[in-house]
């Protein structure tokens, strides 16, 4: 807690820079040329499900409306969200998203190459359109560089890109707070994993139980599209997957790759071919064994075009694989990659081909694997699907698995209002609190009150941010953008929405991470002052109380 009140302490600054800039850009006639700029729409989610998103977005509205902005704000269900944003990428202005912690992601590059590298623009999770060459560069340079101070400084160099460009204006790092029933379940066996928390996949398997209650009752604030080996459309979502598919590696304790499925993944000198030696003995759920064949084939399959396109950028370094024997394959890469352990060998998930192959055949055009409806879901990981329905998921443990969980069952519940959650928590219709959205002091009394409950806290690795649509004006100019960012006020947000339970964001790469964290962008100035003065050094002007694209610039769109 200490470190989320010290961030609340460092805004003193703000004050101090903006002052002495003017409060109004110049009213002047408007050119015959020039036209107001149009109202906009503000994507969030829904107020009940998520109201720490939506209260932000309301703050932003009234920051913006101080520049002249007509801005209303639509709270959406999560499905209706993503179908505006994800799917009709040319259709929105600007949204809330998030980024949620995942293991993979303890590595920076999920976030340095994935969220904004122009190949990933059109289908990939470069979903705001940001196109910059020098990015680019810098996003697959660190990839390449062995020596880690290397590699951190093309990292520092690409927040610095992003951080001028402000295609998402980032604001918060969340302190994440889950809570659990601890006369249920034994604290002291989970494990508090680096930028995650106790809600992680280790946790999950070795977890234990106190008493008689052996199911692991977890919740999810939003919907779930899918439970798909390779199709990933949130958080809860990728919880699931983690259970059911194994991988060859995992991330630890530690923060670092380490085997999983693969008894051992040894590269050569050059760093560019890895002989992997898979476990003895794995089986599927349906009790066919697991292959080399099928770890070839769940790297191979996503190289496909249109076959996994969110997971497709993970598989593209690869240029070679080939069988050994019945336990051990090669992969050799294109050039030495330092995030692939991470990013790829922690991330892709094992399929059985016997399952996977006759069904990616059966592909019309124009469809991808993530439109697969595979109702078995058969994996080969610790816990098996058993099924699924609007209101929850349910997950039996596998007692043979080589890490076989110490819960009988996990079963996830999906509880869309935040003050639910908090209420079945604490009647023990949920024993682990693991999507809490509200405000954690609420959830900190409930503990108090209560006292079978103990909350734990963690900086989160994801973060909180505003997407702008890069292939419409005005969010297409970069000077609008950082206008629009620097009108924000972080420390406002954190304290009115967050209850000051985070830290204030200005990176793809979180705190949580401080080894590749660019601590310069902590503090930056905001305000409508400093705002209104970027936007009039870049020719926008106000008339009659609306803002105006600059002289020769007109509204496009309705």
């Amino acid at each position: 807690m200490s470190i989320t009140r010290r961030a609340l302490l460092r805004g003193s600054a703000y004050a101090a820079l903006g002052a002495g800039l003017s409060t109004t850009l110049p009213r002047i006639a408007l050119a015959q040329d020039t036209s107001a700029i149009r109202p906009i729409t503000l994507y969030s989610r829904a107020q009940a499900a998520n109201p720490q998103q939506y209260q932000s977005a309301e703050l932003i509205a009234q920051a913006w409306s101080d520049l002249g902005l007509q801005v209303t704000v639509n709270g959406l269900p999560q499905n209706q969200l993503s179908d505006i944003v994800w799917y009709n990428r040319n259709s929105w202005d600007v949204t809330m998203w998030q980024m949620v912690g995942r293991p993979e992601r303890s590595d920076p590059d999920d976030f340095v190459m994935n969220l904004f590298h122009s190949s990933n623009i059109e289908t990939g999770y470069n979903f705001v359109g940001y196109n910059n060459p020098d990015y680019d560069a810098a996003a697959e340079q660190q990839r390449l560089a062995v020596d880690r101070d290397a590699r951190h400084a093309l990292i520092i160099k690409a927040q610095e890109l992003v951080n001028a460009d402000q295609p998402y204006s980032f604001l918060v790092y969340p302190t994440k707070s889950y809570a659990f029933d601890k006369t249920v379940l034994d604290g002291a066996t989970m494990v508090n994993q680096p930028g995650l928390g106790i809600r992680n996949f280790l946790s999950y398997v070795a977890v234990e139980p106190l008493g008689a209650q052996r199911d692991l009752i977890t919740n999810t604030a939003n919907e779930l599209n899918a439970i798909n080996p390779f199709y990933i459309s949130g958080g809860g979502d990728s919880w699931i997957t983690e259970c059911i598919w194994d991988r060859v590696m995992r991330i630890g304790e530690d923060g670092l790759p380490q085997p999983w499925a693969a008894e051992s993944v040894v590269w050569d000198e050059a760093g560019t071919t890895a002989t992997i030696t898979l476990r003895d003995g794995m089986t599927f759920h349906d009790g066919q064994p697991v292959r080399i064949e099928d770890v070839i084939f769940s790297l191979e399959a996503p190289q496909g075009e249109n076959v996994a396109p969110m997971y497709r950028p993970f598989v593209t370094p690869i240029t070679a694989m080939a069988k050994v024997d019945d336990r051990t394959m090669t992969l050799t890469l294109d050039q030495p990659n330092a995030a692939f352990e991470t990013s790829t060998l922690s991330k892709m998930n094992i399929v059985p081909e016997h399952v996977w192959a006759p069904l990616l055949a059966r592909l019309s055009a124009g469809e991808t694997a993530e439109s697969v409806l595979e109702e078995s879901r058969i994996g080969s990981g610790p816990f098996k699907f058993d099924r699924w329905n609007q209101s929850e998921v349910v997950l039996s443990s596998v007692k043979d698995h080589f890490a076989a969980p110490k819960m009988d069952r996990v079963i996830m519940r999906v509880v869309l209002n935040v003050e639910a959650a908090l209420g079945m928590l604490r009647s023990g219709e949920l024993n682990f609190l693991t999507d809490y959205t509200g405000d954690p002091q609420l959830l900190l009394d409930a503990a108090t009150a209560d006292g079978d409950i103990e909350v734990v806290d963690v900086v989160d690795m994801g973060f909180q941010f505003l997407g702008y649509n890069l292939r419409r004006a005005p969010f297409s100019d970069p000077a609008f953008r950082r206008a629009l960012s620097f009108a924000i006020n972080r420390r406002l947000i954190l304290g009115a929405a967050y209850n000051g339970f985070g830290v204030p964001a200005n990176s793809h790469v979180s705190p949580a991470l401080p080894f590749w964290y660019d601590t310069r962008t902590e503090e930056i100035p905001v305000g409508p002052e400093v705002a209104i003065q970027m936007l009039e050094e870049a020719g926008y002007s106000i008339v009659n109380g609306r803002l105006h694209y600059p002289a020769g610039q007109t509204e496009t769109l309705q």
